[in-house]
């Protein structure tokens, strides 16, 4: 279900900083012009740690609503406490969520065993498709191949968004589950290596920015058409690259500000780019025409 390009959606707000919904269904809507395989709501990228849980939700509902039971919509679902996390995941699963995306607990850095019961739990309780987001950078744990072995094992974990960076991990976790648990990748710059590997696809932030050009090069791997993609990562890099000159997701947003989609708006902790990094990412947009010359 959840292969291909699926867009780790930003959540937009107003200036004001709430919710911004006539943006969202917007930004929903030319992801679905667009191709693109899944959605991914109120992950990491969309903020979801300042949301509320009514605000969670809605977002999710939103993405639904918009979705039409077209693509499907993996929300995001995770963190440090399970049971919050079960009481969360049953309230998207009402809602008509296809799945959750459910990243690890974070700060307290639990155990592999920890680890793999806190998915065991989510997964019997919950009875939906998981997929597990291991991201070592962000979280300070890691989801190791042979723990992703046990995890595949139990029904509705059905696949990883490997953020670890680290390709030998990626080579050995497609090694170590079976042939229908979906690798993803969590970096848009190495999803074709990852597919190379077996991986099926990529949770994208750059597809926020650029849907359809992402989708076809995660489309071209798959279907084993290399050289078509290279093309795309070549021309696309350098704005995979500059998505990360500060945290995710402050140059998206300020990317998707520049382009004229969504009003330049963060939530605390997260803050506006600095003016030189801001012009930076105007370049790129600018080089790829997708922002108009001098923009203001």
């Amino acid at each position: 279900m959840f292969t291909g390009c699926g867009t780790a959606l930003v959540t937009p707000f107003r200036h004001d900083r709430s919710l911004d919904e006539v943006t969202l269904r917007s930004l929903v809507k030319r992801q679905m012009d667009a191709g693109i395989n899944f959605l991914v709501p109120c992950g990491t990228t969309g903020e979801s740690p300042t949301l509320t849980r009514k605000e969670h939700l809605r977002v999710v509902e939103i993405t639904l609503e918009e979705a039409k039971g077209n693509v499907p919509v993996l929300a995001g679902a995770g963190g440090y406490n399970t049971a919050e996390v079960i009481e969360l995941a049953h309230e998207l699963k009402a809602m008509g969520g296809d799945g959750i995306l459910s990243v690890t607990p974070y700060y307290n850095k639990p155990t592999q065993e920890g680890l793999y019961q806190h998915y065991k739990a989510i997964a019997a309780e919950v009875k939906m498709p998981i997929v597990v987001y291991s991201v070592q950078s962000r979280t300070g744990v890691n989801v190791e191949p042979a723990t992703l072995r046990r995890l595949s094992e139990i029904e509705y974990i059905v696949g990883v968004k490997e953020a670890s960076g680290n390709i030998a991990q990626m080579a050995q976790v497609v090694h170590e589950v079976p042939p229908g648990f979906t690798v993803l990748s969590g970096d848009d710059a190495i999803t074709i290596p990852l597919i190379a590997l077996g991986g099926k696809g990529v949770i994208s932030v750059v597809s926020n920015e650029i849907p359809k050009q992402m989708t076809d090069l995660t489309r071209a791997a798959l279907r084993g058409d290399f050289e078509e993609a290279r093309n795309l990562q070549r021309r696309y890099l350098p704005l995979m690259d500059i998505n990360f000159i500060e945290s995710n997701p402050i140059p998206v947003k300020a990317a998707l500000s520049i382009m004229g989609l969504l009003e330049p708006v963060w939530r605390l902790p997260m803050v506006p780019p600095s003016e030189a990094n801001r012009a930076k990412i105007e370049k790129v947009l600018e080089a790829l025409s997708l922002a108009p010359v001098h923009a203001s």
